[in-house]
Formats: C-alpha cells, sequence, structure tokens
C-alpha cells in the first residue's frame, strides 16, 4: 500500500510539474496579445516582433532563476512545428487569400516563390562551401552545404503577411504573400529531396532524379490539396449536414483540412503546399455550401488558430534563442560564430537580390499595361520584404544539425546558433525597418491602389464574405466586355486569358457539380432558404 501511495504521489507530481510551464505558456500568450493590442497603432511593431520580445526576456529571467541551466519552457520538437502549429497557418493563408488578386499574378508569383527559390538557394549553398570550406568548419558534407541553402532560402510567411496592408498595395501584397506560402513549400521540398538522394557522387543522372522528384513533390502535392478541398465541398453539397447541426458541418471542413495536411505527411509529400490549396478550393466551394452561422463560424476558428499558433511559434523561437546548451558548445569560438552569421546574412542579401530584380524585368515583359508592372521600387520592396527568416529555417536547422534539439558536434553546433543569430536579426532589424521603408518608397501608393484594386476589404475582416458583392459585379462586368480569344491574347496577357477560360469552365462544370456561389441549390433551413433571413 505505501509503493503504491508513492508512486501515485509521485505521479501526480510530474503531472503538476509539466501542468506548471504549460500555465507559463498560456500566461505569456495572453501577455503577447495584449501587448500586441496596445502597440496597434505603432504598425512598424507587429505580433512577431512582440512575441520575439516577450520570449528573450522570458528566456532571460529562465537562466537568471536556474542559475544559467535552461532558458525555455518546453523542448524544442519539430512534430510540434510541423504537424500542430504550421497546419493552420498556412490552411487559413489560402482559406483567406484573395483570389482574384493571387491567380492574377500566380505566373510571377511561381516566379519568384518556385524559380526564385532554386536560385537563391544555388547561391547560398556555393557562397557557403566557398566561405565555410576556408574558415576550416568540420562536420559539413556536400549535402549540409546544400541543405544550408534551402535552410536560409525559407522566406518567414508568417513576417510578409504583416509588412504590407492589402488594401494599401494590393499587388505588392498579392506578390509577397503569394510567394512567401510558395516559397516556404519550395524550401522545404528541395530540403527533403537534398535528404533523399546520395550526394556523395553527383553526376547528370543524379541531377535528372533531384529534379524529377522536385517537380513530382511540387505537382503531386497541389493535386491532393485540391482533390481533398473538391471532396469536402461535394460531400457537404450533397449531404448537406447543416439541415440537422451546423457542429457537424463545421467539425467536417475542419477535419478535412487537417486530412489534407497528414495525407500528405502520409505520402512524403509537401503539407504545405497541399493544405495551402486545400484551403484555396474550400473557400472557393465548400465554404459557400455551408449555413450562414457556420460561414461565420469557420472564419473566425481559422483566423484565431492561425493567430495564437503564429504568436506561440514567434514565442517560442524567443526562448529558444538563448538555450544555454547550444552556446556552450561554440563558446571557445564566439568570433567564428559571429563570421558565419554574417557570410549567411551577406548571401541571403545577394541571393535574394539575384532572383527578384532578373525575375522582375521577365515578368514585366509579358505585361501589357503599365500598372500591372512592378517598377523599381516595388522590385526594392518584395526584395526588401523577403528578407526576414523564421520558424521555418528554425525548424529545418535542427532537422539537419540536431538530434533532439541538441547538439555537440561543433561544426553543427555553429551552423545551429547561426541561424538563431540570423533569425532574430533579420526579424527584429528587417521588420522593423519594413515599414518606415515601405512609407518612403510608396507614399502615395494608398490613393493609386484604391483606384486599381478590384478586390474589397481585406480578407481578415469578418465583416464581408470573402468573395461578396462588389466581387461579382465584377464578375458581371466582365462579362459584359468582348475578349479576344487569339493566340495573339494568350501571349501578350496569358493570366487574364487563362482566368477567362477558367470562369468559363468553373461556372459550366465545376460549381453545379462542387456547389459555390450561387450554385448551391435549393435546401429547407439552408443559406438559399430566404424564409429563414425573413424570420431572422
Amino acid at each position: 500500500m505505501a509503493d503504491i501511495l508513492w508512486k501515485m504521489g509521485a505521479m501526480l507530481s510530474s503531472d503538476h510539474s509539466s501542468v506548471v510551464p504549460i500555465n507559463l505558456f498560456v500566461a505569456l500568450l495572453c501577455a503577447c496579445i495584449v501587448i500586441g493590442h496596445l502597440l496597434e497603432e505603432q504598425r512598424w511593431m507587429n505580433e512577431s516582433i512582440t512575441a520575439l520580445a516577450v520570449g528573450l526576456c522570458t528566456g532571460v529571467v529562465i537562466l537568471l532563476t536556474t542559475g544559467g541551466k535552461s532558458s525555455h519552457l518546453l523542448v524544442f520538437s519539430e512534430d510540434l512545428f510541423f504537424i500542430y502549429l504550421l497546419p493552420p497557418i498556412i490552411f487559413n493563408a489560402g482559406f483567406q487569400v484573395k483570389k482574384k488578386q493571387f491567380f492574377r499574378n500566380f505566373m510571377t508569383i511561381i516566379l519568384f516563390g518556385a524559380v526564385g527559390t532554386l536560385i537563391s538557394t544555388a547561391i547560398i549553398s556555393i557562397g557557403a562551401t566557398h566561405f565555410f570550406k576556408k574558415m576550416n568548419i568540420s562536420s559539413l558534407r556536400i549535402g549540409d552545404y546544400l541543405a544550408i541553402g534551402a535552410i536560409f532560402s525559407a522566406t518567414d510567411s508568417v513576417c510578409t503577411l504583416q509588412v504590407l496592408n492589402q488594401d494599401e498595395t494590393p499587388l505588392l501584397y498579392s506578390l509577397v504573400f503569394g510567394e512567401g506560402v510558395v516559397n516556404d513549400a519550395t524550401s522545404v521540398v528541395l530540403f527533403h529531396a537534398i535528404q533523399s538522394i546520395d550526394l556523395s557522387h553527383i553526376n547528370s543522372s543524379i541531377a535528372a532524379e533531384f529534379l524529377g522528384n522536385f517537380l513530382y513533390l511540387f505537382i503531386s502535392s497541389t493535386i491532393l490539396g485540391v482533390l481533398t478541398g473538391l471532396l469536402s465541398a461535394y460531400i457537404i453539397k450533397k449531404l448537406y449536414f447543416g439541415r440537422h447541426s451546423t457542429d457537424r458541418e463545421v467539425a467536417l471542413m475542419i477535419l478535412m483540412a487537417y486530412l489534407s495536411y497528414m495525407l500528405a505527411e502520409l505520402f512524403y509529400l509537401s503539407a504545405i503546399l497541399t493544405v495551402f490549396f486545400c484551403g484555396i478550393v474550400m473557400s472557393h466551394y465548400t465554404w459557400h455550401n455551408v449555413t450562414e452561422s457556420s460561414r461565420i463560424t469557420t472564419k473566425h476558428a481559422f483566423a484565431t488558430w492561425s493567430f495564437v499558433a503564429e504568436i506561440f511559434i514567434f514565442l517560442y523561437v524567443g526562448m529558444d534563442a538563448l538555450d544555454i546548451e547550444k552556446w556552450k558548445v561554440v563558446s571557445d569560438s564566439p568570433g567564428t560564430s559571429v563570421m558565419v552569421s554574417s557570410i549567411l546574412l551577406g548571401l541571403v542579401l545577394v541571393g535574394r537580390a539575384a532572383f527578384v530584380f532578373p525575375l522582375s524585368f521577365l515578368s514585366n515583359l509579358t505585361k501589357k499595361f503599365p500598372y500591372e508592372k512592378i517598377d523599381i521600387k516595388q522590385q526594392v520592396t518584395i526584395w526588401w520584404a523577403g528578407l526576414m527568416r523564421g520558424a521555418v529555417s528554425m525548424a529545418l536547422a535542427y532537422n539537419q544539425f540536431t538530434r533532439s534539439g541538441h547538439t555537440h558536434l561543433h561544426g553543427n553546433a555553429i551552423m545551429i546558433t547561426s541561424t538563431i543569430t540570423v533569425v532574430l536579426f533579420s526579424t527584429v532589424v528587417f521588420g522593423l525597418m519594413t515599414k518606415p521603408l515601405v512609407r518612403i518608397l510608396l507614399p502615395s501608393q494608398k490613393h493609386t491602389a484604391s483606384m486599381l484594386s478590384s478586390e474589397p476589404s481585406s480578407p481578415k475582416s469578418f465583416a464581408v464574405p470573402l468573395l461578396n458583392r462588389q466581387d461579382s459585379e465584377d464578375n458581371q462586368a466582365s462579362h459584359n466586355v468582348p475578349r479576344r480569344t487569339s493566340l495573339r491574347m494568350l501571349l501578350s496577357t496569358p493570366s487574364h486569358t487563362v482566368h477567362h477560360y477558367w470562369r468559363k469552365f468553373d461556372n459550366s462544370f465545376m460549381r453545379p457539380v462542387f456547389g459555390g456561389r450561387g450554385f448551391v441549390p435549393f435546401v429547407p433551413c439552408s443559406p438559399t432558404d430566404q424564409s429563414v433571413h425573413q424570420w431572422q
């Protein structure tokens, strides 16, 4: 009996010891939200920087109270980041995106996000190989150098969402936002492709295999996300759960969104791309097939989960930056660590400039109207907005250079600490300077954007639907404008031509099958039942 009581007491004390850090972490999340609200007027001080600052201050306090033994409340876990925190952020980005503006610039976004990431990865990898070999950093192999390129080519898609206001700068916001998501997905796909191939003897066949794996992952992940979104739309349209319980259709939307991410992980695909395009498809079809109350609920739920996950990530990154175990390994060579961080920052600057300006020039060649082209001030803004590195880079660096968040290899420890330094410096310094820089480069952008943008308010605004009356009026007006369908039109304005044919296909086949705005059949007590709104 005494042994049983002692074991029960030990279990209770163990459970209580794990509850304490969770309570503190939740309290810190609340503090970040409150501080972020108080700093709302200071547009240069976004939630990411606020959470980083709170995390750093908390790490210092924990270091002092533990006698320098620890600086964080929770142990870093890649599963926690990739399985639980990243999915709601990326899905909400796809769910809330303004699809017309996104797909209008789709080719430019793919050019920046996919081709640009490949160029940046190559430049950073070559530069790291050249400089680090001269510095005689041990334990780094060719696969590590290529992985470094993929790690530091991943821009922070969370931070880039707060760089620009899409109502003031619709073109820039669309490009920066779209590139951020595609860039993260491309970097992760590249990283896993590098890890899956034997790079000890590189030849043309291995290079072709690498390119084939990359294209396979990219295309398959997109198709999986689209199919999962269409399946959710078809099920909800045919069965219409809302006639009995709105909770069921809300739960089905949430679970199907998460299922798309986990299916991609199951089949070793890019889960980021999958859940992003699943969000786009669900906002275009599924969201219009549910009741009005479910629409409001899902928009609030997805945005809230994304918001909390963003704060959680940056709060933890701030605390983990002071992890004493990582810094002890490189304490004997602080100059080397500073030099590596400086070289990586320089390579990030050069690698991004190497593709933003040339690819912008190529993109402008395909644009017919002047307001569709990216001028030099906008190119500088795009280049600067993508300089920040964040949690994706941290997670990939942990995956490549540590085991369970710890390493005792000198070269690996230098890469981990340098990654932390680059993430903190780029997020805080570049993040603080971004808003003033935009105001200097684009002082009159707000007035111009209001005249050129054909889309209404921010997707984070819950006062209007994702596709509202103004959008539908634009659609009706577009049918009255005669369109050329010649090959010349396709070559001169490819995005507009593809959008025209897609809209015809969407209205003729997709929406009648999968539902969507204006194509939901009448069902009693459904969103199309006008009597419901009359009683309300």
